[in-house]
C-alpha cells in the first residue's frame, strides 16, 4: 500500500516566539484509498536538542530545574527538573548547540558527545524533532545558578548520583517527558557507556 497526503491548503494563524500553523489535508487510508478531509493545527517549534549530561568517574548525572509555562496548571509543580536542551538555530549543527547548551544553562563543558536517539516529543500536534545526547562531563565543580539573562533564564543545576536521577523518575518527581527518557537510558546502558569512557 502507498501511504500519501495532500495539502489542501496551509495558513500560518500565528507568529511569534513560536509559530503556528493550520492545515486542510487529506491522506490514504489503511483499508484502501482516500480519507476526507481534515483540519490540523500544526505547533512549529522545528529541531531541538537534548543533553544527558553524565560524569562516569563519579557516576553523577547533572539536572536543571527552571520555571515552565507549559506546567502553570499545576502551580505547586511549575518548576520542572530537567535536562540540558535548546532550539538549533539557522545555521547550527545539534552537536555545536548541544555543546552551547551545556555551558549556558549547566556551566558545563562536554568532553565527548554521543547520539542516544532522535525522536518527534509530540507528533500528534507539534513539528518539534529531538536529537538526544549523552555528554561526558567533570561534575566536580558543577552547581550554582546558570542561563542567559538576555532570555530569562533563571536555571538552578543540581548534580545527583544517577540511581537517586533514576529514582526521581520512579517518584514521579520528574515529569517532562524527554529526561524521563534519557535517564532511563542510562540506567540501561550505564555499564557499556561507562566501558567506552574507559573507566
Amino acid at each position: 500500500m502507498k501511504k500519501e497526503f495532500e495539502i489542501i491548503d496551509k495558513e500560518i494563524v500565528y507568529a511569534g516566539f513560536f509559530r503556528m500553523e493550520k492545515y486542510r489535508l487529506k491522506h490514504t487510508l489503511f483499508a484502501g484509498g482516500w480519507g476526507a478531509e481534515i483540519s490540523r493545527e500544526l505547533f512549529v517549534r522545528g529541531s531541538c536538542i537534548a543533553v544527558l549530561l553524565y560524569d562516569p568517574r563519579t557516576d553523577k548525572v547533572i539536572l536543571i530545574e527552571q520555571f515552565r509555562a507549559g506546567a502553570i496548571n499545576n502551580p505547586e509543580r511549575a518548576w520542572l527538573v530537567e535536562i540540558v536542551a535548546g532550539a538549533i538555530e539557522e545555521g547550527e549543527t545539534a552537536v555545536e548547540v548541544a555543546y552551547r547548551e551545556s555551558l549556558e544553562e549547566a556551566g558545563c563543558e562536554i568532553e565527548e558527545l554521543i547520539v542516544i536517539n532522535e525522536f518527534y516529543t509530540t507528533p500528534g500536534g507539534a513539528a518539534e524533532r529531538i536529537t538526544l545526547f549523552c555528554g561526558k562531563v567533570d561534575s566536580t565543580q558543577i552547581g550554582g545558578i546558570h542561563g542567559l539573562d538576555d532570555e530569562d533564564e533563571d536555571i538552578l543545576v543540581h548534580c545527583v548520583n544517577s540511581e537517586e536521577a533514576y529514582q526521581m523518575v520512579v517518584n514521579n518527581d520528574i515529569e517532562s517527558a524527554i529526561p524521563i527518557i534519557a535517564i532511563q537510558w542510562l540506567q540501561l546502558n550505564k555499564q557499556q557507556l561507562q566501558q567506552k569512557w574507559a573507566l
